[in-house]
């Protein structure tokens, strides 16, 4: 049986991803973050390590004595938890100081350089273990999209592919073509509440990758918080690109859409 390692950030992400590798006659060995990831987690896998952020050798030298033949990394870590659980080993330290900027990608480039120097190639697990989760194209819940709103999606997009060359967010706001908030370092939540309370309801967003971004760590995804947050600003639509942005919790995500008559349309 082929094993598969498994790092795991927050959310629900790294339990489907774990149910996906198992269906397909997978073992699982999962790397879990102390205070970040479900406990659930742990009936999903054949074996799981409990860690804290930094703890980068432990990583490497769990993958490796399991013997794995690939590993990914699912879920994200909240920027709350490195003020209060960050713990880099030496190992770490050492990658922190060769890569020499501390933005997500780079980081996230370095720890996946570090593992596959042991003989681990890291992959992207959405292709094969995930792959229902992809956004379509065109309106996929909700109403369907005024000719303004999509004028105003274009325009978020390209304000967001712009400005993701500097590796800034993911996500930006656009209401009768004024761009209302740029998501920063502060993330995707506060970004939108942000923009609402300067320009009020009717928000379009959008959310897409980076130039360049490496979605084998780092991949746009929205679930029912983002629908819960989008109703609650009393936003009208979501734009997110066409098989690249994940929609955790597929079918939940897009029935609290039609509930909340917030549009999600697939950008192509």
């Amino acid at each position: 049986m082929t094993s598969f390692g498994l790092i795991a950030g927050n959310g629900i992400f790294p339990i489907e991803v774990a149910r996906g590798a198992r269906a397909r006659g997978m073992r699982v060995i999962a790397l879990a973050h102390l205070n970040e990831t479900e406990p659930a987690l742990a009936e999903q896998v054949d074996e799981i390590t409990w860690i804290k952020v930094g703890e980068l050798e432990k990583i490497v030298a769990t993958l490796r004595d399991a013997q794995v033949g690939e590993a990914a990394m699912a879920g994200g870590i909240s920027r709350a938890r490195l003020n209060d659980s960050f713990a880099p080993d030496a190992r770490a330290l050492r990658m922190l100081a060769a890569i020499g900027r501390f933005s997500d990608d780079a980081v996230l480039r370095g720890v996946a350089r570090e593992i596959e120097s042991a003989g681990i190639p890291m992959i992207d697990p959405v292709p094969t273990l995930v792959a229902h989760w992809l956004a379509g194209a065109g309106t996929i819940a909700g109403p369907e999209p005024s000719a303004g709103q999509l004028r105003d999606l274009e325009l978020a997009f390209a304000v967001a592919r712009v400005v993701g060359t500097f590796d800034v967010g993911q996500t930006v706001a656009v209401k009768d073509g004024v761009v209302a908030a740029i998501e920063a370092v502060e993330g995707t939540n506060a970004a939108m509440r942000r923009g609402a309370s300067m320009v009020g309801e009717r928000l379009v967003v959008a959310k897409c990758a980076k130039p360049g971004q490496d979605l084998r760590f780092d991949r746009p995804a929205i679930g029912p918080q983002t629908v819960e947050l989008l109703a609650e600003l009393g936003a009208a639509m979501i734009g997110i690109e066409q098989g690249v942005t994940l929609i955790l919790e597929r079918e939940r995500t897009l029935k609290l859409a039609r509930e909340r008559a917030l549009t999600v349309f697939g950008h192509g």
